[in-house]
């Protein structure tokens, strides 16, 4: 059985006419063709080529071979084309969400640096909210999803992307504005804006207030962290929120401060253990966790860490 190396120097020889042709055309040198040629004539028990004039022509008994070896080697490069296309995106559809916390600005810089290995690369990337997230990677609509929570689910699994803070939002003007941090106590004597705490990433706040001994009580309530931005920019209460849905550089209209007390969450990509990560997906979660650990390190407010 010849294998693909000897089919691809043989055909090259076909092509070039002679050894140092094919060597050129292979980039080898010509001792290495002409062994490579030896071996294979041995293997088949047939003598490939004659040589006349300086050049190899293909003998009489190796015509009907050489025409099956030209479709192998057609076949090879069609394989080694669609592997080339699939190493670079081309037709292939990447499909991954996120929660929408992560969505605002972590996810974007991600994808560029996605974009930035596989320029051809078709994405789908849907926005979705903690409860959602657990149909949408078993029903297989796509392949990973960025959480600011952990699944506990026999069907999933969840992989560690950082460990993120909480942050104060106020809008520019307010009192607690003027200061370098923002307590919880400070913040409880303000009407408050806010996320359910009976939702997952609701929860993450609630206890942050609970744990200092206030009450989550909200004055007005919204569904989403960048709902809450919103209406924190037009004056209707503080709110505190993750740090990874503020950190924008540009924030007109809000005031982002540390809490001066201590506080934590940490942020999962999770996907489907029925089968391993395809290499977009791997990609996409080193680079979450490369922006995620920037924005930590080096917050727009200006309190590196």
């Amino acid at each position: 059985m010849l294998t693909l190396r000897q089919i691809e120097v043989i055909r090259a020889i076909m092509v070039a006419g002679t050894v140092n042709g094919a060597a050129e055309l292979l980039n080898v040198s010509a001792p290495g063709i002409s062994r490579i040629m030896k071996h294979a004539e041995s293997q088949l028990g047939i003598r490939l080529f004659a040589r006349r004039h300086g050049r190899f022509i293909p003998t009489r008994e190796a015509r009907t071979v050489f025409g099956q070896l030209n479709e192998v080697f057609d076949k090879v490069e069609g394989l080694q084309f669609a592997i080339d296309q699939l190493k670079q995106g081309v037709s292939a559809t990447f499909s991954f969400a996120s929660v929408p916390s992560i969505s605002q600005f972590i996810l974007p810089r991600a994808v560029k640096r996605l974009r930035g290995r596989f320029p051809d690369l078709r994405m789908d990337i849907n926005i979705l909210k903690i409860e959602e997230a657990i149909d949408y990677l078993l029903l297989k609509r796509g392949e990973v999803v960025a959480m600011t929570s952990k699944i506990d689910h026999p069907g999933l699994q969840c992989q560690a992307l950082a460990m993120g803070r909480l942050v104060s939002i106020l809008p520019e003007g307010h009192p607690l504005a003027e200061r370098e941090t923002v307590s919880i106590d400070d913040l409880a004597d303000h009407p408050l804006v806010g996320i359910d705490g009976n939702d997952p990433y609701g929860r993450i706040i609630a206890s942050a207030f609970e744990t200092h001994g206030h009450p989550f009580n909200l004055s007005i309530q919204a569904r989403f962290a960048q709902t809450v931005l919103a209406l924190v920019r037009h004056g209707l209460g503080v709110a505190i929120i993750d740090e990874f849905s503020v950190c924008g550089r540009a924030m007109p209209g809000v005031v982002r401060r540390p809490l001066a007390e201590q506080t934590s969450f940490r942020v999962y990509a999770v996907f489907s253990n029925d089968e391993p990560l395809s290499m977009f997906a791997e990609d996409l979660v080193g680079h979450l966790r490369t922006e995620m650990r920037a924005a930590v390190q080096n917050p727009p407010w200006g309190q590196p860490r």
